[in-house]
């Protein structure tokens, strides 16, 4: 039996995540090949070393391009945009509620790994709902795992939202920009999952942090409501031992959740491959998340029984 396992000492995010899987040993060309599937473009994937606290590891970065910048110092990622103290220095699933209704904005174009230079429809403005996510998805040339692995882990998300603002699901929207930054980290992750093949995902419990974090509505306490709500909807066990920064994401909060086919410590198994995925902060402990590639053999039967 393979078997994965998520070491959320530091928590977890989007990136992190991705720069654990390829530091596990999923190759570069896998994760891209299968995000150029994919009919988003306005960003660039930028996969670094990274050390932290004596130890390596690779740190994934979702750079968004001039094509959805606006010329706004914070993107208008998500109403929930972090200030300096973010420990993953990343943007992550915040959704935007409406108080009134338009037509989702699809993001078509396709992948590039360079920079592209043009104006979207509703500039300052492009929002995509749940449904122009899932169509997304579900129009690239992805296999069906993948698909089905995406769409539950923004589902999650959604929910989440929806229920922190008050909305009905179909009325949380995401931003454009953050749509685009969190489709490559959660598709990301589905692909590089798929891509491993196992047959059991253990997660440990989630090291959140503490504290508050700034955003547009003002201060948010850690965890941030959307993630709590992810961590009550999916019975995700947590923890903080008083690190004042915001370490689980609602992203990676979702992508533990959606991965896992169990949660608790480290499983008995020959392991055969580690990955360490880098955070941008430094904090007081290795801030990355590690994952842990094994087999779990059978036990040998004794031939004189």
């Amino acid at each position: 039996m393979k078997i994965l396992y998520l070491d959320c000492f530091a928590g977890i995010s989007g990136d992190m995540t991705l720069g654990a899987f390829l530091d596990l040993g999923v190759e570069e060309r896998v994760l891209r090949e299968g995000l150029a599937l994919l009919a988003v473009e306005g960003y660039r994937l930028q996969v670094t070393p990274a050390m932290k606290q004596g130890i390596q590891g690779t740190k994934v970065t979702v750079e968004l391009t001039e094509a959805h910048d606006h010329h706004h110092e914070d993107h208008h990622h998500h109403p929930h945009t972090h200030g300096e103290d973010h420990p993953h220095d990343h943007t992550h699933t915040h959704a935007h509620d409406h108080d009134h209704d338009h037509n989702p904005v699809h993001i078509h174009a396709h992948h590039s790994d360079a920079p592209h230079h043009h104006e979207t429809t509703h500039k300052n403005h492009a929002h995509v709902n749940l449904a122009g996510v899932e169509a997304i998805i579900n129009e690239s040339r992805l296999e069906e795992p993948v698909k089905a692995l995406s769409r539950n882990i923004f589902h999650m998300v959604a929910e989440a939202e929806a229920k922190v603002h008050g909305k009905p699901i179909e009325e949380v929207h995401f931003h454009e920009v953050g749509a685009v930054d969190s489709i490559v980290d959660i598709v990301g992750a589905a692909i590089c999952l798929c891509h491993l093949k196992v047959d059991q995902v253990v997660v440990s419990p989630l090291h959140t942090g503490t504290g508050f974090v700034k955003c547009q509505h003002g201060m948010m306490p850690v965890p941030v409501p959307a993630t709590l709500q992810i961590i009550q909807n999916h019975q995700v066990p947590f923890y903080n031992t008083g690190i004042p920064r915001e370490l689980v994401t609602p992203t990676g909060a979702a992508i533990a959740a959606g991965m896992a086919t169990a949660f608790g410590p480290l499983p008995s198994m020959e392991v055969t491959a580690i990955g360490y995925g880098a955070g941008s902060r430094d904090l007081e402990i290795p801030n990355m998340l590690r994952m842990v590639l094994g087999e779990k053999k059978k036990p040998m039967m004794n031939p004189m029984l």
